[in-house]
């Protein structure tokens, strides 16, 4: 376990989490700001998680992390830091399956990571790389502190990119 809050636990993902990580990736409203195609096969989780989820938490000794709720013992979403390379920074990125939209689960997790950044991983800032019109997460960066600082294209895509020192 990372770190937890009175409704959520926040860990590593593992190998018991490929079906979790294929829904978030395949399912339509998750992706609406998220410049890529859904998932189609199972196999494409697999691959995520062993060339992109391990392989940041080798590298870096974080990366995506998984959020499961307390309270029915299911991975919801993801929160995590992310090393950006084209900023050279570390990027808090989150999203969570739409039926615990609305609930404060975004900014509840978002918050807790940020807390655990430099005690464990002693990195002094963050940012949030968001496509235009995602209001939602513009709404959580705000909420634990996060200020918009630039606009940009990212991945050929218009972000806002918000900032935090931590």
């Amino acid at each position: 376990m990372i770190t937890q809050t009175p409704r959520l636990i926040i860990r590593p993902f593992n190998q018991t989490d490929i079906e979790s990580l294929f829904l978030m990736n395949s399912i339509p409203e998750m992706l609406t700001y998220i410049p890529t195609k859904p998932f189609t096969e199972l196999s494409q989780a697999q691959a995520l998680f062993d060339d992109v989820v391990l392989a940041n938490y080798h590298e870096f000794g974080f990366g995506r992390w998984a959020v499961q709720h307390k309270q029915d013992n299911r991975v919801i979403g993801f929160c995590g830091p992310k090393f950006i390379p084209e900023f050279n920074k570390v990027e808090l990125g989150y999203r969570y399956f739409p039926q615990y939209w609305g609930q404060g689960i975004g900014s509840e997790a978002a918050q807790a990571v940020l807390d655990t950044l430099k005690p464990l991983h002693q990195l002094h800032e963050a940012i949030a790389l968001i496509l235009q019109g995602n209001k939602a997460s513009e709404a959580v960066a705000l909420k634990v502190g996060m200020t918009r600082i630039n606009d940009c294209k990212f991945g050929g895509e218009d972000i806002h990119v918000y900032h935090t020192a931590l």
